[in-house]
């Protein structure tokens, strides 16, 4: 079935603020290395404060996996909230930039365009201090039939799962694609995201969710274990097509009939992992909806994590086309 885009993601609307700090910075300032930590907007401006070097750039999950998509010829879409305000601007202005459709509207009132603070230490890790703003405001209103109905694939953020509002937005965005028959695209976002919800994605597994998305950590929240091989099977007893990320290691690809192990694609110098996973899925879902075997999906997702983690920032500096077509991936 033909299809305007190829993948339309629903997430935060969120501008980064990156910079390079020692782990000296996150100890004066109570943060914890590696970790997504919501904050308020208190909180976002006194860190912005004292981040010097700042790098300003739009961002969010979702949206850095839709530029990804675009980055490797695809047609993609987003759907999320802002502000009408500076931030907002700049999230507008740079996701138009990259050929991403972003159509929702701006909010009038209310909270700010959302922010995330990510301190990048020597090792690459990188530790996420999110303001949500208004991106949480997403509601079902939001979510366009027409558009979700002219995507191959419908991908979703489980982030946006800790608001009430944005959680039925995504009810309604998944509807939306179940009676087009599309497929239904899903990421765990986060391991303590997963032990917040475990009960209700694994339901999210059995009833909606045609695809998954996990590193390591998250896929062992999700089936309560210490052990990979014990959350990798089951996984193949789910059946359905997951892609499992496990940084250094590479990947673990599978759907209901075969499974694919795939070293890391080689890197450089790993400057920054921001954004690691979120081009990985680019990658992979540019390769399902482009009809791809399941081996080479994995492949275009490790050759886009490869290219984000060798600089700062989540979005990719070269164009991943042409990676894919140097490394035979057409």
């Amino acid at each position: 079935m033909s299809a305007r885009f190829d993948v339309v993601a629903v997430g935060h609307a969120i501008v980064d603020v990156l910079a390079h700090v020692n782990d000296a910075f996150l100890v004066d300032h109570g943060i914890a290395k590696g970790a997504m930590t919501l904050v308020d907007a208190f909180r976002a401006e006194a860190l912005e404060h004292a981040m010097s070097k700042r790098v300003e750039a739009s961002g969010g999950s979702a949206a850095n996996t839709t530029v990804g998509v675009a980055s490797l010829g695809g047609k993609a879409g987003f759907i999320g909230k802002v502000r009408d305000d500076r931030l907002g601007d700049v999230f507008r202005k740079e996701i138009h930039r990259t050929d991403v459709a972003f159509d929702s509207s701006s909010a009038k009132d209310g909270l700010a365009t959302a922010s995330c603070h990510i301190l990048v230490t020597p090792d690459g890790q990188r530790s996420m201090n999110t303001f949500l703003g208004c991106a949480s405001a997403l509601d079902a209103a939001d979510m366009d039939a027409k558009v979700i109905g002219d995507t191959k694939i419908l991908y979703v953020e489980g982030y946006l799962w800790d608001t009430p509002g944005a959680k039925a937005a995504i009810r309604q965005g998944i509807a939306h694609a179940k009676a087009a028959k599309r497929k239904v695209a899903f990421t765990l976002s986060d391991p303590f995201c997963v032990g917040r919800w475990r009960d209700e994605f694994k339901a999210l597994l059995k009833s909606d969710v045609d695809i998954l998305f996990a590193n390591e950590a998250e896929i062992k929240a999700l089936f309560e274990t210490e052990h990979f091989d014990e959350a990798f099977q089951a996984m193949r007893s789910w059946r359905g097509t997951a892609a499992l990320t496990r940084s250094a290691h590479g990947s673990v690809c599978l759907d209901a009939n075969d499974v694919h192990i795939l070293e890391a694609e080689p890197v450089a110098k790993v400057e920054d992992t921001t954004g690691a996973g979120d081009q990985y899925a680019a990658g992979f879902l540019y390769g399902l909806a482009r009809g791809l075997p399941l081996g080479k999906c994995g492949r275009l997702g490790g050759i886009a994590a490869a290219e984000v983690i060798g600089h700062l920032g989540p979005r990719p500096h070269t164009s991943l086309k042409a990676l894919a077509a140097k490394a035979g991936l057409n």
